[in-house]
């Protein structure tokens, strides 16, 4: 198998080929938009659930201008559309790349673009379903008889996708540890070796992405810890797989 890279083109070509891929995604998150803005209501039910769950009686949410449940519906069409079409997206992105790999690497485009999905994916229906039920418990519990939880559309949809994306995009941690190590940019051995560091920075990120509150900014450091020991194995598993290709 030839294991050389492709020739290298000019500067132009790849301002050319990411303009295509960027329409591309583009398309494919404008026609997904549509899609969740039909079901636009039922989108907006399923997120709120976690909330609404535990939310006393007679409380619920409300909006405070004219046009913001129409802008909330908008942006949650959007955010829908972002997972709806992120397989496209995410194969755009290694059609992108693609040029620059050498022809052995190439047969990973679609572990890539599944098991990118997979775990973005997996990462936000963690945050669906484990952080949201505690952490909405938790701010909830401060309720009295005197003073009444009236979150706003605004508020909630903000929290809510804040936490979805971060959580999303932190479980694609092992498939991007896998393609810095498959280029030699990182090892299993330098990644076990800054453990430490990566619990300090773990600590700072959960703070920088969650409220501050320590039972969520806990919810997120333990996954990406876990993240990172399956980071270490993965990485080693693409030394090998180097090292194979290399033999």
């Amino acid at each position: 198998m030839d294991n050389t890279v492709e020739e290298k083109l000019p500067f132009t070509s790849h301002l050319e080929e990411l303009r295509k891929r960027l329409i591309y995604s583009l398309i494919a998150v404008g026609v997904c938009f549509l899609i969740c803005f039909v079901f636009k209501e039922w989108l907006f039910r399923i997120l709120a659930f976690p909330l609404v769950a535990v939310l006393p009686e007679n409380s619920s949410m409300i909006f405070t201008s004219l046009p913001e449940a129409f802008f909330t519906y908008l942006k949650i069409s959007f955010f829908g559309s972002l997972f709806l079409s992120s397989p496209i997206v995410l194969y755009q992105i290694w059609r992108f790349i693609s040029p620059g790999l050498y022809s052995s690497e190439k047969k990973y485009a679609f572990p890539f673009v599944f098991f990118s999905t997979i775990f973005f994916v997996g990462g936000s229906l963690f945050a669906y379903f484990v952080v949201f039920p505690f952490g909405f418990k938790f701010f909830v519990s401060f309720a009295t008889e005197s003073i009444k939880p009236m979150f706003t559309l605004r508020e909630f949809l903000s929290f809510s996708c804040k936490l979805l994306l971060a959580f999303g995009v932190i479980f694609e941690l092992p498939i991007f540890m896998f393609f810095l190590a498959r280029i030699g940019l990182v090892n299993s051995s330098i990644l076990a070796a800054k453990r430490k560091y990566a619990i300090l920075i773990t600590f700072v990120v959960a703070a920088l992405f969650t409220p501050p509150d320590i039972v969520t900014q806990v919810l997120m450091a333990i996954p990406i810890m876990l993240l990172y020991e399956i980071s270490i194995w993965v990485a080693k598993l693409g030394e090998k797989k180097e090292n194979k290709d290399t033999t």
